[in-house]
């Protein structure tokens, strides 16, 4: 006959505790670790430029789109262009063309600036004729003063005569591209356009390194977009070289 044993309640309650404890170490020691410093780096750089590539495209669109599109049409000026010029005649007090201020010590006998009110005329033909932009020149000299004043697509030129105070005005207008296209070229438009000019060049800087950083984190396409970016700029050199010969 074969021996029976005969189990306790306290045997069954050791044997299942045995039990539990090599399962939990079992799963103790199959459990994930925590990700090496490589690894969470890398994921902290692919979500940070993937994030940053996306919003600063969008926030710059605009900005991006018009500058593309502008290059375009300031590449191609024959393509789109319209030119208006009109003459305004009036005239001013000739208080302000001649004040009777004593020349500087340094005077070239040419130059009569100091016996005229530069910002009283200016001021005077901009409110009167509604003209627009800076005042780029203003010259005297002994019979009349001449003053320019510049804007994107626009210029007016004036001549006033300093001993009678007669003027006239050429205002010259242009169209909508010319004038899109001058503020692509950042031509008289001012210090803050040129503000806006710095803050595309930034975000179009920060969208293409955030978009070739992206390249490194996409396995399957690494090695393609390198290549194609390699050829993109192989080209541009080419065509750089071409050009400045």
């Amino acid at each position: 006959m074969r021996p029976v044993f005969v189990f306790g309640q306290s045997d069954r309650f050791k044997m299942n505790s045995a039990s539990e404890s090599s399962s939990s170490d079992k799963a103790a020691n199959t459990r994930p670790r925590g990700k090496p410093p490589v690894k969470r780096t890398r994921r902290f750089l692919a979500s940070w430029s993937r994030w940053f590539h996306i919003y600063l495209s969008m926030i710059g669109l605009a900005v991006i789109l018009f500058f593309s599109v502008t290059g375009l049409t300031l590449n191609h000026p024959d393509w789109f262009f319209a030119e208006k010029t009109v003459q305004v005649k009036g005239q001013m007090t000739i208080d302000w063309l001649d004040t009777g201020s004593r020349p500087p010590e340094d005077w070239d006998e040419y130059d009569f600036s100091h016996a005229v009110s530069k910002l009283e005329i200016s001021e005077f033909l901009r409110d009167r004729h509604r003209i627009r932009g800076k005042v780029s020149d203003f010259l005297a000299f002994e019979d009349e003063c001449e003053l320019t004043f510049q804007g994107p697509g626009y210029v007016a030129i004036a001549r006033v005569k300093r001993m009678t105070g007669d003027y006239s005005v050429y205002i010259t207008t242009n169209d909508l591209v010319t004038v899109m296209n001058d503020l692509h070229k950042g031509r008289n438009t001012g210090q803050r356009w040129s503000w806006v000019i710095d803050l595309s060049v930034v975000i179009g800087t920060l969208v293409a390194m955030t978009g070739f950083l992206l390249i490194f984190f996409l396995r399957l396409r690494r090695r393609k977009g390198l290549f194609v970016c390699t050829i993109g700029t192989l080209l541009f050199v080419v065509m750089y070289l071409f050009a400045t010969k």
